[in-house]
């Protein structure tokens, strides 16, 4: 029997099409006759038509939603970051993106703005007035100076620098170390006549492994953390995950002496201490990273139950994040020079993140990678989070993938693994983390920057040793 022409499937259609007979091929019965209608369409496809499943296989390679495409040329451009004369920055990239799917009507202004999370944009704006106050006071370099002096070469200076952010990271979350230390590798890179992409990498690569031992360490930890509801979050993070985390911070330095072996990491350390050059804005800036760190810690303490008990209390990071800002805006006589100056850019670009990333889920292709069932053995689960995480970002494949979980039944080992294979994906490309994308927009201010390739070439081995090292830590406690 001869196949009927079939002519494109668009939105809702062409998911119930993937879902009904390309996932499940439900409404085919044995001897091909389609059975599950799909109403009125159009395009070919009847009830009570006959059809092989490897021709209906074979047909869904012609329909490919637009938004997929927009997403997949994101994901080129941030690659490449150059078409012929023209050179493009990440947040103009996903600038062009988020216009893409809003013009082609994958996604409505209304569902767009909803799109947008308010929590996470606050965030930012706050830690970036901080962390704007903490570089133009001279506040940050000046008290960096204070332990690197006590470094005896670049190559001491080297291991401090990845084991300090990478602990500091697991208490002032990922994203907020990206912020406020960008400038100070920058910085230190040029006093110790390094290449700034080695402590840009480091930079990356310690905050996004050193995040994963705390369930505030980063976004999708935080989600994990709640939705699962330990009692202990704390405790068991750093059980399950704490020595490979650690290990890891090793392994980074490893390779990122191997990559750049030609360095001069002999070079001493500078001694001199460097003078506060806003002593006024200086003072607020402490007051600022001191109710952080107090929030911060209340957090922690409430969060472990240690003074409610069993029922856990609390304290969001958007209001721990405006309550530092808040002194340097209401005291501060460089409040306007300080907004100004904060990067607007990283802010458009995760407000541009948000719409793609909603309306590449709307088509709801990637939903049926991710594996749903409470038996999936840890490395399956961790390898979907980094796999998959690379294309939608960490925190919507949290966001889809633990209710999944939670619903079939979940044991310790798969929340470890669903938490830190999500978060180790960002260190195999730019994209994996949010905070990647913030210390290269911070860095390209400062006029320098790194490639998809000067990434990737370093995060990919580093990668697959760090996932093997977990796998095998988590299959065995």
């Amino acid at each position: 029997m001869a196949h009927p022409p079939l002519q494109r499937l668009s939105g809702n259609e062409y998911s119930r099409f993937l879902e009904f007979f390309i996932n499940k091929q439900e409404g085919l019965g044995q001897d091909g006759i389609l059975r599950e209608n799909l109403g009125n369409c159009g395009y070919g496809i009847r009830p009570g038509n006959r059809y092989a499943p490897e021709h209906l296989i074979r047909m869904s390679f012609f329909f490919i939603e637009p938004a997929l495409l927009v997403l997949l040329v994101v994901f080129v451009l941030i690659a490449i970051r150059q078409v012929g004369r023209f050179r493009f920055r990440i947040w103009q990239v996903m600038a062009l993106g988020a216009f893409a799917v809003l013009v082609t009507g994958q996604i409505t202004i209304p569902d767009a703005v909803r799109s947008i999370n308010p929590d996470v944009m606050v965030f930012l704006l706050a830690m970036f007035i901080v962390g704007e106050s903490l570089i133009r006071s001279g506040y940050l370099l000046s008290i960096s100076s204070r332990f690197i002096k006590k470094c005896h070469s670049a190559d001491h200076f080297l291991v401090v620098f990845i084991v300090l952010m990478g602990l500091f990271s697991a208490i002032l979350m990922n994203d907020t170390m990206a912020i406020i230390c960008t400038p100070l590798a920058l910085f230190w890179s040029g006093r110790l006549g390094i290449n700034p992409k080695v402590l840009l990498l480091s930079l990356c690569f310690a905050i996004t492994t050193g995040s994963i031992v705390s369930p505030i360490g980063n976004p999708q930890n935080l989600l994990v953390a709640t939705e699962s509801g330990f009692s202990n979050p704390f405790v068991i993070f750093f059980i399950y995950l704490g020595v490979p985390a650690l290990v890891s911070l090793a392994i980074v330095y490893l390779f990122l002496r191997i990559a750049f072996r030609r360095e001069p990491w002999n070079r001493p350390v500078p001694s001199d201490e460097i003078d506060l050059t806003d002593p006024g804005l200086a003072k607020i800036a402490k007051l600022s990273l001191a109710i952080m760190v107090a929030g911060i810690a209340l957090e922690i303490v409430l969060s472990s139950g240690l003074i409610s008990g069993n029922s856990v209390t609390r304290v969001p990071l958007t209001l721990i994040a405006v309550a530092a800002a808040l002194p340097i805006i209401v005291l501060s006589e460089r409040r306007m020079e300080i907004i100004r100056g904060i990067d607007w850019r990283t802010l458009v670009f995760f407000g541009s993140m948000f719409i793609l990333m909603a309306a590449v889920y709307a088509t709801g292709y990637f939903q049926g990678m991710i594996p749903g069932e409470g038996s999936r053995p840890v490395p399956v689960l961790f390898i979907t989070g980094v796999i998959v995480s690379q294309f939608i970002s960490n925190v919507p494949f949290v966001a889809l993938f633990t209710p999944m979980m939670i619903q079939a039944g979940i044991s310790v080992n798969q929340v470890a693994a669903l938490a830190a294979g999500s978060t180790l994906a960002g260190n195999l490309t730019i994209l994996g983390a949010a905070s990647n994308v913030i210390v290269i927009q911070q860095a390209e201010r400062h006029g320098e920057t790194l490639s998809f390739m000067e990434f990737f070439k370093i995060g990919l081995p580093l990668t697959v040793v760090t996932t093997l090292l977990f796998i095998a830590w988590l299959t065995l406690v």
